[in-house]
């Protein structure tokens, strides 16, 4: 109940059964474009008869990258060489849009350090694709939220939202 209105909530996450695995063992995305580690989750909200869903997915970067567990806390990724990244990402993506509709692609990697290799190839893709229904947003998390800077989180509320208000 908010405001003396009582409504229903509803939040239910599903996980895909392609990829699925611990961190650092499987990473990246397979031929089929199926993400590592692929959830959807659906909030529902109900009220007075009516429903609104919005759905929220996340996944691993969706092209071909690893990150083999070793002796370091934090092993660096390593984005594979030898093969053509963009027919699994475009199947990602044509299977996402197939399902969700209109994507909004927010990136919370370290844009330095060892994973901007992984956010700089994710904005290139995204940008050779030149698809209208994906957009691309990167949002340095570890950086811009350091020692517990949750008002910073507001710079990406801001950057999204003319497609949250869609």
């Amino acid at each position: 109940s908010i405001n003396g209105k009582c409504f229903d909530w509803l939040l239910v996450s599903r996980r895909s059964c392609f990829r699925a695995g611990v961190r650092y063992y499987v990473r990246g995305i397979d031929s089929e474009g199926h993400a590592a580690n692929f959830v959807e989750t659906e909030q529902i909200v109900h009220y007075k008869g009516s429903k609104a869903s919005f759905v929220q997915t996340r996944g691993s970067i969706p092209f071909f990258w690893s990150q083999r567990p070793n002796l370091k806390y934090k092993p660096k990724p390593q984005i594979s060489k030898s093969v053509n990244h963009m027919d699994g990402f475009q199947r990602h993506f044509d299977s996402q849009i197939i399902s969700y509709g209109k994507q909004v692609v927010v990136n919370l990697v370290n844009q330095k350090g060892s994973e901007k290799p992984l956010e700089q190839t994710f904005a290139k893709m995204v940008n050779s694709m030149a698809n209208g229904m994906v957009r691309y947003v990167a949002f340095d998390f570890h950086k811009e939220c350091s020692r517990m800077r949750w008002d910073r989180l507001q710079i990406l509320m801001d950057q999204l939202a003319e497609q949250q208000d869609e």
